[in-house]
């Protein structure tokens, strides 16, 4: 009994000694964990920097590409707006009521197709009106040509011209008479004034029949002027009238309506209907410099039987599938801006290309000679410039600071820092550093268009 007293005792002390000191051991307990887990995790950094050392030890694979040297076209890019060929507004020349529409609106249509119809009433009237005046005029213009008056006029002439005639011989025959008073005097006197008459009578014909021919001359002219009037007049109406139907003067793309049927149109001016544009080829025009324009008109003028052509890239950053080439350099440079306009035309059989859009058009304006070309991916930017990254022949990598000029395609014209049969690293660029060792796999340089 003893004994169970005893024990029962201590258990007790030691349930007190445990209340009394929980905090101490929960503490102990936290340290033990503590050391645990620190262990844990130096043991998985050591074996982290063993791996990370055993893989920086390894040779990185890479891509690398020889620098080439090439002669290659220069390209160069303006800023381009494209605009129609021809651009035709219709519009209404006379005064009529619009009566039909005959096209679909933004829709191609053809040379000579009708489009608009007016009310044509009107001038089919004065049409036939000056069709019944032509008529009138051309029987004045017969009449006018008719010659009595003047035969007429001729006849008492001849007449008169006879009758001098006859005293003139009465005359001659009685003057050695009366001298000899073979007859009487007064027979010669009246023969002398028979002859004074007979010539008075001709002058006086000939003056009528000049002026009967004058006024003959005169009345057709005067028909004649007419009869030309009213031909013009005919002519006129006939255009008029021709006016009442609208056709298509050109192949191309038109636009919408601008005037609906039933309104009056062509009241004081001439209304616009509607604007039609010949898209196909389409003239895209740009702005150069002065100095840009002389590279290209002395490449031109080197070319002259084969034109350069020229790219053109849409907004969409897609490539127009049919080239142009330069046709027209403006007449002078702009004075404010310091440029010439440039005019290139494009086939256009799509009709892909509308008036007012903009793009870039690309053109080989200047050649370099045995350059040395990289790929453009291989060149890397740093605050000091322009770098690339190149593998010795002991795969060992080193950087060097490059100087670059123009593109061509994929690749990029390298003035220093790199030559000929040089390999820079084209993939595999982004854990790279000087003196790395690295696996290399040639690729070769090839110009692909972008």
């Amino acid at each position: 009994m003893k004994t169970k007293t005893s024990f029962a005792g201590s258990s007790r002390q030691l349930a007190r000694w445990f209340r009394q000191n929980w905090r101490i051991g929960k503490a102990a307990g936290l340290l033990l964990m503590t050391a645990l887990v620190f262990a844990r995790c130096g043991g998985e950094s050591k074996a982290q920097k063993e791996k990370a050392t055993a893989a920086a030890a390894a040779p990185v694979p890479v891509v690398v590409a020889s620098a080439i040297q090439k002669t290659v076209p220069i390209f160069t890019e303006y800023t381009a707006r494209a605009d129609a060929r021809d651009t035709v507004e219709l519009r209404a020349r006379v005064e009529a009521f619009l009566e039909k529409v005959h096209f679909e609106e933004g829709r191609p249509v053809k040379k000579g197709q009708l489009l608009f119809t007016l009310d044509k009433r009107k001038y089919e009237a004065a049409l036939q009106d000056s069709k019944a005046r032509l008529s009138k005029a051309r029987a004045e213009l017969e009449f006018a040509k008719e010659q009595v008056t003047v035969d007429t006029a001729k006849a008492k002439l001849d007449q008169a011209k006879a009758q001098l005639g006859k005293a003139d011989l009465d005359v001659n025959r009685l003057t050695p008479l009366a001298k000899e008073k073979a007859v009487p005097q007064q027979d010669l006197d009246n023969a002398l004034v028979a002859q004074e008459v007979g010539r008075s009578n001709v002058d006086a014909g000939k003056a009528n029949y000049d002026t009967t021919v004058l006024l003959q001359k005169v009345g057709v002219d005067a028909a004649t002027a007419a009869v030309a009037a009213a031909e013009a007049a005919v002519k006129n109406a006939e255009l008029d009238l021709s006016y009442c139907t609208v056709e298509a003067p050109m192949d191309g793309l038109i636009g919408q309506r601008l005037v609906s049927p039933g309104n009056l149109v062509g009241r004081g001016e001439p209304t616009l209907l509607a604007t039609i544009s010949a898209l196909d080829p389409l003239r895209v025009s740009f702005a150069l410099s002065e100095a840009e324009y002389l590279t290209i008109a002395r490449r031109m003028g080197k070319s002259a039987r084969n034109p350069v052509p020229i790219e053109l890239i849409l907004a969409d950053g897609t490539p127009h599938p049919h080239k142009g080439h330069v046709t027209i350099a403006d007449r002078a440079v702009d004075q404010k801006t310091g440029t010439l306009t440039v005019v290139a035309e494009f086939p256009n059989p799509e009709r892909v290309i509308r008036p007012g859009q903009f793009g870039k058009v690309r053109g080989a304006v200047n050649t370099a000679e045995n350059a040395t070309l990289i790929p453009q991916v291989a060149v890397m930017e740093q605050q000091s410039g322009k770098i690339v990254y190149v593998v010795d022949n002991e795969s060992k990598v080193a950087l060097r600071t490059v100087l670059l000029g123009d593109r061509y395609e994929n690749l990029i014209i390298v003035k220093e820092g790199v030559k000929p049969g040089d390999r820079v690293i084209a993939e595999g660029l982004q854990r790279l550093r000087p003196g790395m060792l690295v696996a290399p796999t040639e690729k070769p340089v090839t110009a692909a268009q972008k």
